[in-house]
């Protein structure tokens, strides 16, 4: 007895340790996870504010390089201008009467708007701006005080002054020239429409990149926190793991260690009746923790990929009624039945036969364990067959599963929460070995599930071809 208690001691301290060590992961983890968020929030306000303040320059400067083409086209018409003789500046467009310019002998820009249009591109591609959208015009500010000169859009661009912007340099003859004191006083207007875009066309490598770098690091932030929510929930899973198989090896060697202490006891040993019984005990224990630590084993395994399947063909029909009997003693104890409906015309498969056995098993057993404590558990198996498909329902009236529990039921380890009471043995392996097992034989597995009500299984598995 003193043995047991020993090692319930020590078992109780690594569960303690364990526990220890995943509440501080978790801490760790809330932690890692806060200040990620932060930096991550940090990179993308510093991008953004970065962003915006290559903007505010990138427009600065493109208003710099439009006032420099400007005033220099502006010196190009004044210097034109002023060359000229009064009375000699007659070469306007036929759209603008010459009785609008005010006084006829007064010279004026004596350039056409092709012409002006021309030295505008030279001046733009000069500063790298070939692509740039402009209007122009140039008003003249005499007794009529009209534009004389001015490009299609020109008006419709001037009035939006919210998306476009508006620069205008006067055309003033130089000092010296014959027209400097005759001239009519004139100003040339620019309008870029839309400079918004402009700005964003000049940039759009570097906004795309900065998307680039800020997707890659949401990709990253996701991908990193997924890592940790499925290592924290596989931690969990081993925690509950580890949990359950203490609890699964406590008995059988608790049993032992009594069997053990019993048969040092002299009246024991002068029966060979109670000898032979206690030893019985220790056999069919040891028997049991074999039967366990094969099944993690065979887990290990399946995880692995190396289980090999014996393949030949099988009658499942007789698999499903070798199973059923095997559970006859359990069911009759407990006042259960299962039904039988066989009804499929081909239940001839390729199949692993152990393996297949195992699969049943596991499904009638797991509609055992988790049925109602006060109501006889009732399973129903039925099977249909079509020319390629073999299906097997098993139904159950047990206490059903949540939607949460349906979605994890075939995940390595994971078992219905049932609260602190071990009412349900095992290692939440069974029905991640038959989603394995049904899926090696080439098959499909589906569950179904209301709360309180009970449980549906369907498998169906590829018929033997002829």
């Amino acid at each position: 007895m003193a043995l047991y208690f020993c090692r319930h001691r020590r078992v109780f301290y690594i569960s303690e340790s364990i526990a220890t060590y995943f509440d501080l992961m978790k801490r760790i983890f809330t932690i890692i996870t806060i200040l990620i968020s932060l930096s991550l929030v940090g990179t993308i306000f510093l991008q953004v504010f970065l962003i915006r303040n290559m903007m505010t320059v990138r427009k600065d400067r493109i208003k710099e390089k439009v006032q420099d083409v400007t005033q220099g086209v502006a010196a190009f018409l004044s210097e034109g201008k002023g060359s000229h003789a009064a009375g000699l500046n007659r070469n306007f467009s036929d759209e603008y009467p010459i009785d609008l310019f005010g006084t006829k002998s007064a010279p004026k820009t004596n350039y056409d708007v092709e012409t002006i249009k021309k030295k505008f591109n030279e001046g733009f591609l000069k500063y790298d701006l070939q692509d740039i959208r402009f209007e122009f015009g140039i008003a003249s500010f005499d007794n009529a005080n009209t534009f004389e000169k001015a490009t299609p859009n020109f008006f419709t661009a001037l009035e939006d002054t919210i998306n476009n912007y508006p620069y205008n340099a006067a055309l003033e003859p130089l000092s010296g020239t014959p027209g400097e004191n005759l001239s009519v006083k004139e100003v040339l207007f620019v309008v870029i429409p839309d400079i918004q875009k402009l700005v964003y066309k000049s940039l759009a490598g570097w906004i795309i990149l900065s998307i680039a770098f800020t997707i890659v690091i949401l990709a990253a932030f996701f991908l990193t926190v997924r890592t940790m929510l499925r290592q924290k929930k596989l931690a969990k899973i081993k925690n509950d793991f580890i949990n359950n198989m203490t609890h699964e090896f406590k008995t059988p060697i608790a049993t032992i260690s009594l069997a053990v202490d019993a048969m040092k006891n002299e009246k024991v040993l002068e029966d060979r009746g109670k000898m032979n019984y206690f030893s019985g005990i220790i056999k069919e224990e040891n028997q049991r923790m074999n039967r366990q630590v094969e099944t993690i084993l065979k887990a290990s395994q399946l995880e692995r990929q190396e289980m090999d399947l014996a393949m030949k063909p099988v009658h499942i029909h007789e698999i499903i009624k070798d199973v059923v009997d095997n559970f006859a003693l359990q069911l009759e104890d407990r006042n259960g039945k299962v039904e039988l409906s066989l009804n499929a015309s081909n239940d001839l498969i390729e199949a692993d036969e152990v393996h297949l056995s195992n699969l049943v098993n596991n499904m009638v057993d797991n509609a055992l364990k988790y049925s109602k404590e006060n109501t006889p558990p009732v399973v129903k198996l039925s099977t249909q067959s079509n020319g390629k498909k073999f299906y097997l329902k098993i139904e159950d009236n047990g206490i059903g599963m949540t939607r949460d529990t349906l979605k994890k039921i075939f995940e390595r380890f994971y078992r219905a929460h049932t609260g602190n009471i071990h009412n349900v043995k095992g290692f939440g392996l069974g029905l991640s070995y038959v989603k394995t097992m049904v899926e090696a034989h080439e098959g499909d597995i589906k569950a179904e599930s209301t709360l309180g009500k009970g449980s549906t299984f369907t498998i169906d598995l590829p018929l033997k071809k002829s």
